[in-house]
């Protein structure tokens, strides 16, 4: 395994272990909960995350199906695919991923891939009133992340303008706004990146 995809595996694995606790502490009085994604209630926040991590377990293979996975997964199963997913990237990754017809260093997609899983672990925490930070170790390296591969032309699809951060904002704080979370009207866009519609 190259240094850099190495690299990205164990920031894939941080990302993981930041989210894990808030998955666990999701019952089903919650579904319905307002997310910091715009109109997203949470049930709709786990279906996108329940996606992801389908489309990052497939990159794994060394490609990506271009269509969604559709239906309500429970929580559990989207707790288990989360415990799973790093195995799939340990013996022995794949170093070029296929998405449509396009090919990806394995390194950049599971960089994106620990982004997303941080963001919206940081959603479903900020959602059950946990205010949980992301961890300043982590979220130094994914903001180099998040500036290649959240922004270019297709950027408002994504995600919504940064959040201009007052002086002395921790890394955290730093790379929520870059990625238009924390917004006052609560108008942030889901933030991923997505197979479907949505």
């Amino acid at each position: 395994m190259n240094v850099a995809l190495t690299g990205a595996v164990e920031l894939l694995d941080r990302s993981l272990a930041y989210t894990r606790p808030a998955l666990a502490e999701i019952g089903p009085e919650h579904a319905a909960l307002p997310t910091p994604c715009h109109g997203w209630p949470l049930h709709r926040l786990l279906e996108h995350m329940d996606d992801g991590l389908d489309a990052y377990t497939e990159a794994a293979t060394g490609r990506v199906s271009l269509v969604p996975s559709v239906g309500n997964a429970p929580v559990e199963s989207i707790r288990a695919k989360a415990c799973a997913l790093l195995s799939w990237w340990l013996d022995p990754p794949v170093e070029m991923v296929e998405i449509g017809d396009r090919r990806l260093a394995a390194e950049t997609l599971l960089g994106a891939a620990a982004l997303e899983i941080t963001l919206h672990g940081w959603d479903v925490h900020e959602t059950l009133g946990r205010r949980t930070p992301v961890p300043e170790d982590l979220a130094a390296p994914l903001f180099d992340v998040a500036i290649r591969v959240a922004t270019g032309p297709w950027r408002p699809t994504c995600f919504s303008t940064p959040v201009t951060p007052p002086p002395g904002d921790t890394e955290s704080q730093l790379l929520v706004g870059f990625l238009g979370r924390g917004r006052p009207d609560g108008t942030a866009k889901n933030g991923g990146f997505s197979r479907g519609p949505g």
